[in-house]
């Protein structure tokens, strides 16, 4: 009966041990696995491995809430199974909204309603795509005082292969006959455009 009444004892306590909560103070994401730092009440442990979903990282702010799972309730042998920081959490979300952020500000935000992008007064770079195609059944606008474009333009693309740039030559190069301005039957061609486009 001893032996029955220890080795309940036992995985009580190891069942209360599989659980606990940390704060971050730091991280480390040089390798395979990010590790964190954290510290309870009780304690500073460093180097414990972090769990995340395949394709989603992110860096712990310092003071980030984390859960710690403890492989059979060794305390030594902890994993950082959830994570949580009040200060920059998206909170009034509506069911089945999700939101991607950072502590900066910026966020992608997926609504009912539409998709949302808030870049928070910073750049917004898209890098190395061969192609980008946005496919709007309305339009496209864009609220900008200047827009650059590195390259040419085509409009009608589907229909049309005259750039831009083409229409822009033929235009600065061309005259005009100007017919019956003298006597007789001279004609005389008009000067180019003095403002070029």
């Amino acid at each position: 009966m001893n032996d029955l009444t220890g080795q309940i004892s036992t995985l009580y306590r190891q069942i209360k041990m599989l659980l606990g909560l940390g704060r971050v103070s730091a991280f480390d994401d040089s390798d395979g696995i990010q590790t964190v730092q954290y510290q309870t009440q009780l304690e500073v442990h460093s180097d414990t491995p972090r769990l995340a979903e395949f394709g989603f990282s992110s860096g712990l702010p310092a003071g980030s809430d984390v859960v710690i799972g403890f492989l059979g309730g060794d305390r030594s042998n902890g994993l950082i199974i959830a994570s949580n920081h009040p200060a920059y959490r998206h909170s009034g979300l509506t069911a089945g909204e999700t939101v991607i952020y950072s502590q900066w500000g910026q966020f992608i935000k997926l609504t009912e309603s539409g998709v949302f992008i808030e870049a928070n007064n910073q750049p917004v770079t898209i890098n190395n795509a061969t192609a980008v195609t946005v496919n709007a059944s309305v339009k496209v606008r864009l609220n900008t005082p200047l827009l650059e474009v590195s390259g040419d333009i085509i409009d009608n693309a589907d229909n049309n292969a005259i750039t831009l740039k083409t229409l822009r030559d033929a235009y600065n190069s061309h005259n005009h006959q100007l017919k019956n301005v003298q006597s007789g039957s001279a004609t005389l061609t008009s000067e180019t455009p003095a403002k070029v486009v």
